[in-house]
């Protein structure tokens, strides 16, 4: 009898453990009604893609997204809504962009400007060269050859056929092949010659500018008739000279097969877009449900604002920054108050490094010594600033309990990514179980990249992305230019609202913040017995 009374005890002692991350039921069906029947989710991401468009940051588009957002947030109630600003550069437009081959016929064809780079002013007509330049020691082969020239930088390669789906929704299988220990890697010889590597487009535009060429063209990386149009000449003292122009894979190989034959081929390119240079700052945009014990921190959600401008940036990510505001909607149409402060953020600059999260930390969270060497100093920050060290926490890094982020197109949420913090694994677990009749079950070990939770989760933050339905994101949506409303999914979306919102709660209510990482320290090589290949 004693070893029975014993084991429940034990078992009693366990049960409030086990029950304190489970999910509130009267409040998960509050905001489940709330996002599915009630909800404004496909308002919100209408006007940003259709009203709005595309939102490169510091370009008229943002500012405008900047102010529509915080009008949003005041409206639905939310307090201290805000901007925070951080030094980006020059802000930068398409006006109008025309291309055409002029002989061996006339035909238009499918091109855009090349973000940053500067226009032609009037149409350019020029013979063409293919002068493919991938590295350094490509200058000394067309050095010579290029004067007069529209040039045409991209190898042309082989068409392609795509082996997986246009769209795709994942199998339970793929999602168990998410969840492995991702093994850190440390290799500075492997960095630093990244580095070397990340000024070539610079480098390219001076030997350009040098040899006389009127503009160059490059392929686009995918088939299908798809361009984007990435550049990344936005810092204000970086003043490129040569107009530069993406055109569709099945375009420019037409256009290299010609240049094989007799006949020359000659190349129209009028491309018009203005630089805004009032204003270098950025903008975060903030708003915050304002928590009941001012002592216990802040839960977070994110999404980036700012998009490219082929399109209209809905999938990418106009979808996550719809869903967050909808979460932020939701919260605060069921006038709650949690425990923690719930503060939401539409991140700027994104695209072009995570600039605006990376303005965050730096801002509120940690400090990162300067890279000793002075030429690696002056690099970007995506690439550098998770290798500075030593990293020193300031007082509000113990504040952030939980930052959610959104940011793989419109495919419905199936579960949470761990970030290779196994601490929140169960808890994670637990919150989703209300959700699995809406297909969202799954934790996996594993880390993702390229979003703003990154270097959040770097320093040891509890940062966390969400797993969401591939549909057709990566194979089409993601930076083209069919980026638009029509790849929506408005059930997706209504699903990821309610489950953001969820989670919030959750994190916001729970007695103990989310499990963490450590703050880092300086790792060792992963491999001591390497050898580097010195090949650029």
């Amino acid at each position: 009898m004693r070893l029975i009374f014993c084991a429940v005890l034990a078992l009693a002692a366990a049960m409030p453990a086990i029950a304190a991350d489970a999910p509130e039921p009267a409040m998960t069906a509050r905001i489940t009604d709330a996002g599915m029947n009630h909800g404004e989710v496909m308002e919100t991401i209408e006007y940003l893609a259709d009203r709005i468009g595309g939102r490169m940051t510091n370009s008229p588009q943002m500012r405008a997204a900047e102010a529509w957002t915080q009008a949003k947030y005041k409206d639905w109630g939310l307090s201290n809504v805000h901007l925070e600003s951080f030094e980006f550069g020059r802000g930068w437009s398409i006006d109008a962009i025309n291309v055409r081959m002029t002989a061996p016929r006339v035909l238009t064809l499918h091109a855009i400007p090349v973000a940053w780079t500067p226009g032609t002013g009037a149409a350019v007509s020029a013979p063409i060269i293919v002068a493919p330049l991938q590295r350094d020691r490509d200058f000394d082969k067309w050095r010579g050859k290029l004067k007069g020239r529209i040039v045409l930088v991209s190898l042309p390669g082989d068409g392609s056929e795509p082996v997986k789906p246009g769209f795709q929704r994942y199998t339970d299988d793929d999602i168990r092949k998410m969840d492995v220990f991702d093994q850190p890697v440390t290799d500075t010889p492997a960095f630093e010659r990244g580095l070397k590597r990340n000024d070539f487009s610079k480098r390219l535009d001076a030997f350009l500018a040098a040899e006389g060429a009127r503009a160059w063209v490059s392929k686009s990386y995918r088939d299908g008739g798809l361009v984007s149009g990435e550049g990344y000449a936005y810092q204000s003292d970086d003043r490129r000279k040569v107009p530069g122009v993406q055109m569709a894979a099945e375009d420019y190989r037409r256009l290299a097969r010609l240049a094989k034959g007799s006949e020359p081929v000659t190349l129209e390119v009028d491309s018009r877009v203005t630089f805004h240079d009032g204003n270098s700052k950025a903008n975060n945009v903030f708003a915050e449900i304002a928590g009941r014990d001012p002592k216990a921190g802040y839960v977070m959600a994110g999404a980036h604002l700012d998009s490219w401008v082929a399109a209209d940036g809905a999938t990418d990510n106009g979808a996550g920054s719809a869903v967050v505001m909808e979460a932020a909607r939701i919260l605060a149409s069921l006038k709650v108050k949690p425990r923690r402060t719930i503060r939401f953020a539409l991140w700027a600059g994104e695209e072009q490094g995570l600039l605006g999260s990376l303005a965050y930390l730096d801002q509120h969270m940690v400090t990162r010594a300067p890279m000793a060497d002075p030429v690696l100093a002056k690099a970007d920050p995506y690439l550098t600033w998770s290798r500075r060290f030593p990293v020193t926490a300031k007082p509000e890094y113990g504040e952030l309990a939980a930052y959610f982020n959104l940011d793989n197109g419109s495919g419905k949420i199936r579960g949470i990514y761990a970030e290779g913090n196994p601490g929140v694994v169960p808890i994670f677990r637990e919150w989703l179980v209300p959700f699995a009749g809406m297909g969202a079950t799954a934790v996996v070990a594993s880390k993702t990249g390229g979003t703003d939770h990154v270097f959040m989760q770097s320093v040891g933050l509890p940062g966390f992305q969400f797993i969401q339905d591939p549909l057709d994101y990566m194979s089409r949506t993601h930076h083209s230019d069919v980026d638009t409303f029509d790849h929506l999914k408005a059930a997706d979306l209504r699903q990821a609202a309610v489950i953001m919102a969820s989670f919030l709660w959750n994190a916001a209510e729970r007695d103990a913040p989310l499990p963490r990482g450590v703050l880092p320290t300086k790792p060792k090589e992963t491999d001591p017995f390497g050898y580097s290949d010195d090949d650029d």
